[in-house]
């Protein structure tokens, strides 16, 4: 059930990140202060880890984030959204998520020019910020929704 919880949030933010190249504080610092909050609480993550390994599933989400946004490859919305899911998992899933979307934005970035030509018109003006050539720096939270449903498939 905590899983169908994190799938929609992350969807929350994939669309809005999608649509408009960013992510609502609302989305990222709501959800991560109720995860420390829950965390600090319980003594363990929203999905059952112990409290020690939610930080330090939040500490490397920095440690892999906070050098793409160094490198502007990455926004502050990418960074907080997830630290907050390092607070409510732990490392195998920040570590499952963060190979998950680096595979699938690879795989889009060879894919879309031929892809983004088939997509339907409405789909398009709903992930405007997807389209191929539009920008160096895409839009990074779609590629953590898939990211998540590998670790999920993978870690079930």
């Amino acid at each position: 059930m905590q899983s169908v919880v994190l799938l929609i949030w992350l969807t929350l933010c994939a669309a809005q990140d999608a649509r408009e190249r960013h992510i609502a504080n609302v989305l990222t610092l709501g959800v991560g202060a109720l995860a420390l909050a829950w965390l600090l609480g319980s003594g363990s993550t929203w999905l059952g880890a112990p409290a020690q390994q939610g930080g330090w599933a939040a500490l490397l989400a920095l440690a892999f984030t906070l050098p793409g946004y160094a490198l502007r490859r990455l926004g502050a919305g990418d960074v907080k959204l997830l630290t907050a899911l390092g607070l409510a998992t732990d490392g195998r899933y920040v570590l499952g998520v963060f190979i998950g979307a680096g595979f699938t934005s690879v795989l889009w970035m060879v894919m879309a020019p031929k892809v983004w030509l088939h997509i339907g018109q409405g789909l398009r003006e709903r992930l405007c910020c997807l389209q191929p050539g539009m920008s160096n720096k895409q839009p990074f939270a779609p590629f953590v929704l898939a990211g998540w449903l590998m670790t999920l498939a993978w870690l079930a």
